[in-house]
């Protein structure tokens, strides 16, 4: 699993012109979540060739979500109460090795992505976290005020 997070003091998700999603978080900015689910993410219930359940990955990315230190004073979400804005992001499996056209052949299937997505929401919320998430599978349109800029790429 892959996320790219970045700090941000307010952020966005729009559909056909309408706003599905957003979170502000001025004086301690908050995370803007964009999370790509693996296809070595998914199982039915049995370990992947990596000798892993399929919740391992999602547990461990809910929590680095919202312990990364990287909010206003090395604090994280969790610490600050922190709104966190999830969008699906398939596009971070794109491999770009060979050619001009990506290969999305390592990015989990939409039907089996999107329950760990959902999982991952779940698990934020459960820690009392106040979460916004975007449309999965939908044409979306993302904005965000970044502070710092500050950005981290996060796998599992």
């Amino acid at each position: 699993m892959k996320a790219v997070l970045t700090r941000v003091s307010k952020a966005k998700v729009t559909v056909d012109g309408e706003v599905v999603g957003s979170i502000t978080a001025e004086d301690t900015g908050g995370i803007l979540a964009l999370v790509g689910v693996g296809a070595d993410d998914v199982s039915d219930g049995e370990p992947n060739d990596k000798g892993i359940a399929n919740n391992a990955s999602w547990k461990k990315m809910a929590k680095k979500i919202s312990e990364l230190r990287i909010l206003a004073g090395e604090k994280s979400a969790l610490d600050l109460g922190a709104p966190i804005l999830v969008v699906s992001q398939f596009t971070l499996y794109g491999e770009t090795a060979k050619g001009r056209r990506p290969s999305w052949a390592q990015a989990a299937p939409s039907e089996l992505a999107k329950p760990v997505i959902d999982k991952i929401v779940a698990e934020l919320r459960e820690r009392g976290l106040d979460v916004a998430t975007g449309s999965f599978g939908a044409m979306m349109e993302v904005s965000s005020v970044n502070q710092g800029p500050f950005t981290v790429l996060v796998e599992t």
